[in-house]
């Protein structure tokens, strides 16, 4: 396994061994350390708990084993278990732990690359000739886990020449590690060491495989080496691991709470939408019930842009390859997107981005500040090539339709065009539910310069103005380096759903790169051409992702206005079945989506199956309702609430049914 991580800091002015340095902590405070002095001495000087609780930390931003001496003066961070840093830290280490129970299981197994990821780790291995895993071997691999556990070993970072490892993986014969040290050229290379199993690691990790006190392995798949499908096929093994057995059990219990609002499972059950391979993988149907929850979605969104100054387009689903390479999305996108259609000498691409439509459409005619802010939305459908592997329900899909909009101002302008589309976004995360929101600034890796387009200043002063925007709307927020887009730097607003899982849905990009690359201009108020600047901005990402996590954080059971059957009608018997007709019709004349449930079965029996297909209300009408003209309102999960007169319930469903203004 190698990360990205890089532990030494040559240009740092190193003290002699003993001599003293100055370590600077996160609240300010500095203390003097002799040189050589680890981390685990740092803590241990804070205190023995501390010293226990500690996983790694970072000098000056760079991550460090606790046992790695520094030599100069440095601002350190301790991480723990409820650092971020410190949980794929420790997951990092139990991806080595895994390999390592894997490796005496099952000798001759060669190890590709395993990171830590969200939630655990994966390793992607080469298995001997013969051995297929199943997923009862992994309670034998997560026995050996403990076991080696229990011994407490150390993890040791041994620093290695390139010609030495390089002949250490010719001695194994292990390819993976050889095509993985071809890229390593000319970079420092490290081994780490734990019991019996060494690997070509950067690391970081924890002190010892003893700190790794609970596992699990979780999941068994196959993974194309590089995620090249012309490339052999290895197999995967997910994991995760805790420092204690009450946050396995809790995660365990959070998974099996997560199988149950599958969004896959309850799509079916819920009769949402269709994925076959007789239309193709990865092209999802949307059927009757998914319609109405796309189309619930896209008029909230629709008004609460037309409220905020929005004009709604509509653009082709393929376009010009010109066009896009203009842009620039043909060469950065290449290899995710369909090959191109030749018709009459021309070539065309299924539209891979709403984008460079919008751009023509702003420059369709000449264009003055007194025009400007031009807001463009468009629920645009796109087509992108992932491969087969990769697709995922709704998650991950071929074609999805994105809440795009662009939006043309003067550099003036931005700021407060940022401070909107923010709050936009806000209240449509709070609307559906999502009040757990982490901000993340997504700026680029200047280390890279050739992911991305444009030049320094434009995107100093791009990401300048995201920081500004951010702090004028209060965020708290982390900024993240290289995962910035292409063409400019954004904010992505990562949601928790009610299972405690972060997601990156809302996106507000900042653009100065694709207004000169399709020589946008406006006149000025000096009579002068000018170029504006663009925001790109989708509360939502797509909507098939975005319904893939509403489907889940709601397990199905949808807010009464989003809900494809917001209310059914059940008579009790035959009897009451004209009033039952009269009951659904006002509900219609209301634009209330409603169903009358008059089946043969008896009325538990209907209720149930209500239940089942969680619609939000039932009104249940007998021949007391009747007379009276009432109606019994249940409500779903809840059971009876009461009888009320039919008017008062029309106006409150009426009222509940409503699209949030």
């Amino acid at each position: 396994m190698y990360s990205s991580v890089e532990t030494s800091q040559p240009n740092i002015e190193q003290v002699a061994a003993g001599e003293p340095i100055h370590i600077t902590f996160p609240d300010g405070t500095v203390k003097e350390f002799p040189s050589g002095t680890t981390g685990m001495d740092i803590a241990r000087s804070i205190s023995p708990r501390l010293a226990e609780a500690s996983l790694g930390l970072f000098v000056n931003d760079v991550p460090y084993d606790l046992a790695t001496p520094i030599y100069h003066n440095a601002a350190v961070r301790i991480v723990q278990w409820r650092d971020e840093e410190g949980k794929s830290i420790f997951w990092h280490s139990s991806a080595h732990l895994m390999a390592e129970a894997i490796e005496a299981l099952y000798p001759g197994t060669r190890f590709g690359i395993g990171p830590p990821i969200e939630n655990g780790w994966y390793y992607d291995m080469e298995l001997p000739e013969g051995v297929k895993l199943t997923p009862e071997d992994l309670q034998v691999i997560e026995n050996k886990m403990y076991e080696l556990s229990k011994r407490d070993v150390p993890y040791r970072r041994i620093p290695k020449e390139y010609a030495e490892a390089i002949e250490y993986f010719k001695a194994k014969g292990d390819w993976l590690k050889l095509e993985l040290l071809e890229g390593l050229q000319g970079q420092p290379i490290t081994f780490y060491e734990q019991g019996n199993f060494v690997d070509l690691c950067r690391g970081t990790h924890v002190p010892s495989t003893g700190k790794i006190k609970f596992p699990k392995l979780l999941s068994i798949a196959g993974a194309y080496w590089r995620g090249d499908e012309k490339r052999p096929m290895l197999t995967r093994v997910y994991g995760i691991s805790f420092p204690t057995k009450k946050e396995l059990d809790e995660f365990l219990t959070a998974r099996e709470e997560a199988e149950k609002r599958d969004h896959k499972k309850l799509g079916k059950e819920l009769e949402l939408f269709l994925l076959t391979p007789k239309v193709g993988g990865g092209l999802p149907v949307w059927l009757p019930n998914g319609a109405v929850l796309r189309y619930q979605l896209e008029t909230f969104l629709r008004r609460a842009q037309a409220k905020r100054g929005y004009d709604q387009v509509v653009t082709p689903h393929i376009g010009n390859i010109e066009l896009y390479k203009t842009s620039g999305h043909y060469p950065y996108y290449k290899e995710s997107q369909f090959p191109p259609i030749e018709l009459e000498n021309e070539a065309y691409l299924l539209k891979p981005m709403n984008c460079p439509h919008h751009f023509t459409i702003y420059n369709s005619k000449p264009r003055s500040y007194r025009d400007l802010p031009v807001r463009l939305a468009e629920f645009g459908t796109v087509y992108r090539y992932e491969q087969s592997g990769e697709l995922s329900g709704l998650s991950r899909v071929r074609s999805f339709t994105q809440d795009d909009a662009h939006l043309f101002m003067a550099p003036e302008q931005l700021r407060d065009e940022l401070c909107r589309v923010i709050e936009l976004t806000q209240y449509v995360s709070r609307t559906l539910g999502f009040e757990q929101i982490r901000i993340q600034l997504s700026f680029r890796d200047k280390n890279n310069p050739e992911k991305y387009g444009g030049n320094d200043a434009q995107w100093e002063q791009a990401e300048r103005d995201l920081v500004e925007a951010a702090e004028i709307m209060k965020l708290e927020y982390k900024v993240v380096k290289g995962e910035a887009a292409f063409y400019g730097p954004k904010i992505d607003f990562m949601m928790k759903d009610a299972l405690g899982r972060s997601w990156q849905l809302g996106t507000v990009q900042v653009d100065y790169v694709m207004p000169e690359r399709f020589n946008m201009e406006f006149v000025g108020q000096d009579g002068q051409k000018h170029r504006p600047v663009v925001i790109h901005r989708a509360p939502f990402g797509s909507f098939e992702r975005f319904c893939s996590l509403l489907i889940e954080h709601y397990a199905g059971n949808f807010p009464t206005w989003l809900a494809p059957v917001q209310v059914a009608v059940l008579p009790i018997t035959d009897g009451q079945q004209p009033y039952a007709e009269e009951v659904r019709s006002a509900l219609e004349a209301r634009g209330i989506r409603v169903k009358l449930d008059a089946s043969n079965e008896k009325v538990n029996a209907r209720i149930r199956d209500q239940e089942v297909k969680k619609v939000p209300v039932m009104l249940v009408v007998g021949e007391k309702e009747r007379e009276s003209r009432s109606v019994a309102i249940r409500r779903h999960g809840k059971g009876n609430v009461g009888t009320v007169s039919l008017e008062e319930a029309l106006a409150m469903l009426q009222q509940e049914c409503a699209i949030p203004e």
